[in-house]
C-alpha cells in the first residue's frame, strides 16, 4: 500500500492509452485517487487494476465518448457533484495531418467537438468548485501547433490554439481565487496519435520523437516550477518568456480609435 499522502481525486480524459495512461499512473505515485475515462472501458479496467496493484490508489473508471453529449454530460456530472476531485487533465484528443482542402469536414467537426468543446464544458463544471474550496488544477494538454499552426492540419492547429488560449485566459481569471491552470505544449509524441492521424510515427525523424513518459514527467516538472506554459522540449524557457513577452507588449495598442497610419489615404 501507498504511504504517500493522499492529493484528492484526479479525473483524467484519454486515459486508457499514451499520455493520458502515463498522466493516471504518474499521478497516482504522487497520491491521486483516479477517475479514469475514455471510451475504451476494457483498457480502463486494465490499466486501473494494474495501477491499484502497484500503488493502492482508489481508481474508477468512467466509459465515455466525449464527442457525444449524453456521456460527455455524464462526466460533467461527475465534476460538478465529487468534492474530492482536486485536479483534471484535459487530455482526450484527436489529430490529422491532411491538409484541410483534402480533409473529410464532418471529421473536422468531430475535432473540434472532442478537442475544444470537450475541453470547455469539463473545465466549466469543475471550476465553480474549484473556486468555492479556493484549491484545483486544471492541465490543458495542448500542442506545439498552438503556436506553430503551419505544421500540421488547419484545424487540428486552431483546436490547441483555442486550448492555448483558453488555459492563459482561465489562469488571469483564476489564478486568485486559488486555481492553477497549465497548458502543456508536446512536439511528436510516440503515442497512437500518429496513426489515427494518418502518419505513422514510424515515419517521423527519431530526433524530434519524445516517449510519451519523458513528456509527461517533464510536464509534471513544469506543473512543480509553476510553469503556466510548458513545451516540454523546448531548451531554453528564456525562447518562450521572451516570445509571450512580445505578445503581451502588443496588448496597449490592439485596439485603439484611429487606424495605424500606414492604413491612412
Amino acid at each position: 500500500m501507498s504511504t504517500i499522502a493522499h492529493n484528492g481525486t484526479a479525473l483524467v480524459t484519454g486515459a486508457s492509452s499514451g499520455i493520458g495512461a502515463v498522466y493516471a499512473d504518474r499521478l497516482a505515485r504522487r497520491g491521486y485517487d483516479l477517475i479514469l475515462v475514455a471510451r475504451s472501458g476494457d483498457k480502463l479496467k486494465e490499466l486501473a487494476a494494474r495501477i491499484t496493484d502497484e500503488t493502492g490508489r482508489s481508481v474508477e473508471t468512467l466509459s465515455a465518448d466525449l464527442t457525444k453529449t449524453e456521456d460527455l454530460a455524464r462526466v460533467e456530472q461527475v465534476l460538478r457533484t465529487d468534492a474530492s476531485i482536486t485536479l483534471l487533465v484535459n487530455n482526450a484528443g484527436v489529430g490529422a495531418t491532411a491538409p484541410l482542402l483534402q480533409s473529410d469536414i464532418a471529421k473536422m467537426e468531430s475535432m473540434v467537438a472532442l478537442n475544444v468543446t470537450g475541453p470547455m464544458r469539463l473545465t466549466y463544471a469543475v471550476a465553480p468548485a474549484f473556486v468555492s474550496r479556493g484549491t484545483g488544477t486544471i492541465i490543458n494538454i495542448a500542442s506545439i501547433v498552438a503556436i506553430a499552426p503551419e505544421v500540421l492540419n488547419g484545424v487540428y492547429g486552431g483546436s490547441k490554439a483555442f486550448i492555448l488560449a483558453f488555459s492563459q485566459s482561465l489562469h488571469h481569471e483564476l489564478a486568485d481565487k486559488g486555481v492553477r491552470v497549465q497548458a502543456v505544449l508536446p512536439g511528436a509524441t510516440a503515442t497512437d496519435f500518429w496513426d489515427a492521424a494518418g502518419l505513422p510515427v514510424s515515419h517521423l525523424p527519431s530526433e524530434i520523437v519524445m516517449s510519451a513518459t519523458d513528456m509527461v514527467e517533464a510536464a509534471l516538472s513544469g506543473l512543480d516550477q509553476g510553469e503556466l506554459v510548458t513545451i516540454p522540449a523546448l531548451p531554453n524557457i528564456a525562447d518562450w518568456n521572451t516570445f509571450d513577452t512580445a505578445r503581451l507588449a502588443l496588448g496597449p495598442n490592439l485596439s485603439l480609435a484611429a487606424p495605424a497610419a500606414r492604413y491612412s489615404a
